[in-house]
């Protein structure tokens, strides 16, 4: 699907250790260029911190952050959290540019760009502050996030659990036989049925959320679908697991699934293995289409979860 045209693109810039352009797939994201220099020395600075130290030792994922920002420039942090606050944008796409395959690196990359964001919130699913999970041919789980074959319908993330969710990101770490399931996104801006599913009587209503086994969290979550942040429309929505008590509450939100599914303005946004895409959760849906069926489907992603620094 075509996406709208968005002027002007106030971050498209050129510094010494990166450049941001526009995204090739999506109006409204950027993607950022890394400076090969800029990656290599990134990566040596962070060779002697290995992952296990990142998850035991929370302020070891701002050091790591520190010296990305050294790596790429003084300019890094404020152009990444622009874009990300940014109501006009508010997404970027990075990646390693193939200098590395390790996966150690993966994660030292994705949690330098996240800490320069905010810090994550815990990952039940993983124990974590990140979470790693494959998508094969066969799968038992219970939801859709494994579940190769069904489309992974439009979302936000952190609406089960008791922490803010500003912010999302996902790392491709590999992949083999897969065609389709491409990442699908919706800005909030370019649903042409916004006004009326916020202007809704029941856009306002306290819905309770609860999570599936898989997920590890016991809590129970009451929240409304919309919220106003600087006086526009926010979501926080998930069709799997909102307990609706009404008729009329199920079909308002079934009817605001199917509107956002066929919105003109949800797109493929396609994500190379090394690269990482970073949303803002609280006017950016995501989901991911149907893979075609493949007995040695494979693929492996991160995600990541968080809230804005002070």
């Amino acid at each position: 699907m075509m996406t709208p045209e968005i002027a002007p693109r106030p971050f498209v810039t050129e510094r010494s250790g990166y450049r941001i352009v526009p995204h090739a797939d999506h109006a409204r994201l950027y993607h950022i260029v890394p400076a090969n220099v800029a990656l290599a020395a990134f990566f040596a600075s962070v060779r002697d911190i290995d992952v296990q130290r990142l998850t035991y030792v929370p302020y070891m994922r701002f050091v790591v952050a520190q010296r990305l920002e050294a790596a790429f420039g003084s300019t890094f942090l404020d152009d990444v959290r622009a874009i990300v606050r940014d109501r006009e944008s508010g997404g970027f796409t990075i990646g390693v540019e193939s200098s590395t395959h390790d996966a150690g690196d993966y994660v030292k990359f994705a949690t330098g760009v996240s800490y320069l964001i905010g810090p994550s919130n815990f990952d039940a699913m993983s124990g974590t502050y990140y979470a790693r999970f494959d998508v094969k041919h066969t799968d038992a789980s219970d939801s859709y996030l494994r579940q190769a074959y069904r489309t992974m319908t439009l979302h936000t993330d952190g609406t089960y659990v008791d922490e803010r969710t500003d912010w999302l990101l996902m790392m491709k770490f590999a992949e083999e036989q897969a065609v389709g399931g491409e990442t699908r996104v919706l800005h909030l801006d370019d649903w042409d049925a916004l006004q009326r599913f916020s202007e809704h009587p029941l856009a306002t209503h306290i819905f309770t959320y609860r999570s599936p086994p898989s997920k590890n969290v016991g809590s129970i979550m009451h929240r409304p679908t919309f919220f106003p942040i600087d006086g526009k429309p926010c979501i926080a929505y998930i069709d799997q697991f909102v307990y609706p008590e009404t008729i009329a509450q199920g079909a308002y939100l079934d009817a605001m699934t199917e509107s956002m599914e066929a919105a003109r303005g949800t797109v493929a946004v396609p994500l190379p293995v090394g690269d990482l895409i970073v949303l803002n959760n609280a006017f950016w849906l995501h989901g991911r289409a149907a893979f075609e069926p493949s007995p040695q489907l494979h693929r492996e992603l991160l995600r990541q979860r968080g809230y804005f620094s002070p």
